[in-house]
């Protein structure tokens, strides 16, 4: 084999290298792709399974106000509520807040869910939950949201 045929046997080699890469970064920015896709509709899913059971808790117990979040934050929903401990002479605030949010996409690929709730001016609940989206079951996670929802009812019901 004569310089003229290696060489052009390494341009072509080169260039198969060149295409192979360029496809391999296709492949990983349609991954990228379908991971939001899969985020977005998972995050909807759960966002909407949030905002029923909380809207459920304020027709259990009145006085509670809703509010959807949308922030930089995430997306999700909040209920609190202020009330006011009357004693001789002094006027106490006590407030209480029950918040459950997605967190943003981020590249580590996951639908990552976060709860907190104050009861009368005392936090009894801080959690976070995250499951990987090529792992993801969205059943467990409403599984879990249900769970903390309740444990926060039972905890104000106990309150009286």
């Amino acid at each position: 084999m004569d310089f003229e045929q290696r060489l052009q046997k390494a341009i072509d080699r080169g260039q198969q290298t060149r295409h192979n890469e360029k496809q391999s970064l296709q492949a990983k920015a349609n991954t990228e792709e379908e991971f939001r896709a899969l985020y977005s509709s998972a995050r909807l899913e759960v966002t909407e399974h949030i905002e029923h059971c909380l809207r459920k808790l304020t027709d259990h117990f009145p006085g509670f106000d809703y509010q959807t979040i949308v922030d930089e934050t995430g997306w999700g929903s909040r209920i609190r509520r202020d009330d006011i401990k009357l004693a001789r002479g002094t006027a106490d605030r006590l407030y209480s807040h029950f918040e459950m949010l997605i967190r943003p996409y981020s590249p580590g690929h996951l639908l990552d869910l976060s709860a907190k709730a104050t009861l009368r001016n005392k936090e009894i609940l801080v959690r976070s939950h995250f499951q990987r989206l090529g792992e993801l079951d969205l059943d467990s996670f409403k599984n879990l949201i249900d769970l903390w929802v309740l444990e926060f009812a039972e905890a104000y019901a106990a309150q009286g």
